[in-house]
């Protein structure tokens, strides 16, 4: 077997919410051999319903056939591995994954969109903590996923300016601790019966005036591991960024975890 070098400092994952994972062949193969799958789920008129935002982004939430692309990355690359080792969790059984895809003028307008909803979107990048569904009208927040990390990997070259993910640093630990105090005394079986919305949307202002906005980019073969309660969200495509005629493509796995009370225990 290989000899593998650690791809990131854990104290950097801990400390800030996010690592990036340098260059590894075994995962830019997998990305060569998956990213015509991707295409063919982009270009799938069953997704259509995807692409939304005036044509400039395609959601393409679990549109990556798990039977096409089993798990993720392969096994023995260095992502699945940091997942592994610095998490503490397995790199298999993953689920489907999500091909994300930004086109040049994202975002635009969007029916149904409040001008509030879009100018959040335009200025702060649409952040948010993932699995706290907005429900009901006044899109109440309640915990729906128990996600153990986001995993990111690139599939095309694009500008770094063109619509990167984007994260707050150290947001995780502020949110662990806002939401620690909300659930207390709570089993994790009744966390998802709880409004968080006050709670988040008064913790995300904290953070958007505390902590620094980082876009993330990497190119194929490399990846950036997220931490599960890390806000983040994607930035607008900036004027004269570049990408090439399959825009800015991403695929992001976000497995669950099995212990919903390790949402807010686990690393």
């Amino acid at each position: 077997m290989a000899l593998w070098k650690k791809p990131m400092n854990s104290g950097q994952f801990e400390e800030r919410g996010w690592c990036h994972i340098p260059h590894d062949p075994l995962l830019a193969d997998w990305v060569a051999q998956v990213l015509p799958v991707a295409r063919a789920a982009v270009a799938d008129p069953a997704h259509a319903h995807w692409l939304r935002y005036g044509g400039t982004w395609f959601a393409g939430v679990n549109v990556l056939d798990p039977a096409q692309a089993p798990g993720g990355p392969p096994e023995t690359s260095i992502a699945t591995r940091a997942v592994r080792d610095q998490i503490g969790l397995p790199s298999a059984g993953w689920g489907p994954g999500q091909v994300s895809v930004c086109y040049p003028g994202y975002p635009q307008p969007m029916d149904g969109e409040s001008e509030v909803a879009h100018r959040f979107r335009v200025r702060r990048d649409a952040a948010h903590v993932d699995g706290l569904k907005g429900e009901g009208p006044e899109k109440r927040r309640f915990l729906r996923e128990h996600h153990a990390f986001l995993l990111g990997i690139p599939l095309v070259v694009a500008d770094s300016d063109a619509s990167p993910f984007v994260v707050w640093e150290g947001s995780h630990e502020v949110f662990r601790a806002a939401f620690a105090t909300l659930l207390a005394g709570l089993p994790a079986a009744k966390w998802g019966n709880v409004d968080l919305t006050d709670v988040y949307k008064q913790t995300r202002t904290r953070i958007f005036e505390t902590c620094r906005r980082v876009p993330l980019t990497a190119r194929p073969g490399e990846a950036y591991l997220v931490h599960r309660l890390a806000l983040h969200g994607m930035a607008p495509w900036a004027q004269g960024a570049h990408a090439g005629p399959d825009g800015r493509m991403i695929a992001y796995f976000r497995p669950e975890l099995d212990d919903p009370a390790d949402w807010l225990s686990a690393p």
